[in-house]
């Protein structure tokens, strides 16, 4: 297990070196700087505001210096937010986000096991078709398109909830609804999938033959064996809703991370672009990281041994 997490972890900070890397040379190759958006600069002040952020050197000193700072935790000074550093903006912004990208998880779980399980139990009844119907036009519609349909209908025509902003426990209602309509689609047809599987194997018919009760029978045996293709989702739905966030924000008005994201780029905030970047790609990879542990706690039939996982 040592060897196997061991590896796992080399490969998260080999991934990150390398999206550091790509980050800062992508960034270096678009045309201009940072200040040259702003109203005519003297060339002289230009020339020390240049200085202060080091852009006067030469690429392979930035490229050295961002990555020692980096080694050293330290993401730099935003380029517009006057004396704040990107660490503080982060810290402050990503409350925000992390609690609706929580609620957006939890919700998506719940909400989608529970479809995918009505749906095989009702197969080829109106249920199963409804829930089906619904799964797939949730996986159609992009969540900006929903968040902006939530926003029109609920927001504007028949005036339920605010639109933008975050002033009372209501105003989480549509965007958690924007972020978790993709992953509780996927779950859904996941979960049924599996279920129809589940429930027509020898366990379950041996389970019935001994007379335990419907109840027992899906929740002792199919549930737990019917959901574990959800636990090796729940890193690629952790990307979907962040990196879905960062529009989702943008739409709703958040004071979350998402926002700051979409202002850097138009304001060519190069610190903050990189800083934001590095530090979602963390958390997409500590998702799948845990995901992996979780999986193998969870399934009795996979065994790691010499640092390969085996099943």
């Amino acid at each position: 297990m040592a060897r196997y997490l061991g590896g796992k972890l080399f490969n998260i900070i080999i991934s990150l070196l390398v999206l550091a890397t790509a980050t800062f040379f992508l960034m270096k190759a678009v045309p201009g700087d940072p200040f040259t958006q702003e109203k005519a600069i003297p060339p002289e002040i230009k020339a020390n505001i240049m200085a202060h952020y080091g852009l006067d050197k030469p690429l392979g000193t930035q490229y050295l210096v961002y990555m020692k700072n980096l080694f050293q935790l330290d993401l730099g000074e935003s380029m517009k937010s006057q004396n704040r550093s990107v660490t503080t903006i982060i810290k402050e912004s990503f409350a925000t986000s992390a609690k609706v990208g929580a609620i957006a998880i939890i919700v998506s779980v719940i909400v989608g096991i529970y479809l995918g399980m009505m749906a095989a139990l009702r197969h080829k009844k109106l249920i199963d078709n409804a829930a089906m119907f619904i799964a797939v036009i949730g996986i159609s519609i992009p969540n900006f398109v929903i968040g902006a349909l939530l926003q029109y209908f609920l927001g504007v025509k028949f005036p339920i909830f605010t639109v933008q902003g975050l002033e009372g426990p209501l105003d989480y209602v549509l965007p958690t609804i924007a972020l978790s309509t993709l992953p509780i689609a996927f779950i859904a047809r996941l979960t049924r999938s599996t279920m129809l599987e589940v429930l027509t194997s020898d366990y379950i018919r041996t389970a019935k033959a001994k007379g335990l009760s419907p109840h027992a029978i899906l929740w002792q045996h199919g549930l737990r064996n019917g959901i574990l293709p959800v636990v090796t989702y729940l890193g690629p739905m952790t990307a979907n809703i962040i990196t879905g966030s960062v529009v989702v924000e943008r739409i709703f008005g958040l004071p979350g991370l998402g926002g700051h994201f979409v202002e850097s780029i138009s304001n060519r905030d190069y610190t903050l672009i990189m800083g934001i970047t590095i530090f979602y790609a963390v958390i997409l990879m500590a998702a799948r990281f845990i995901t992996d542990i979780v999986y193998i706690f969870v399934d009795p039939r996979i065994k790691v041994s010499g640092g390969v996982v085996k099943k």
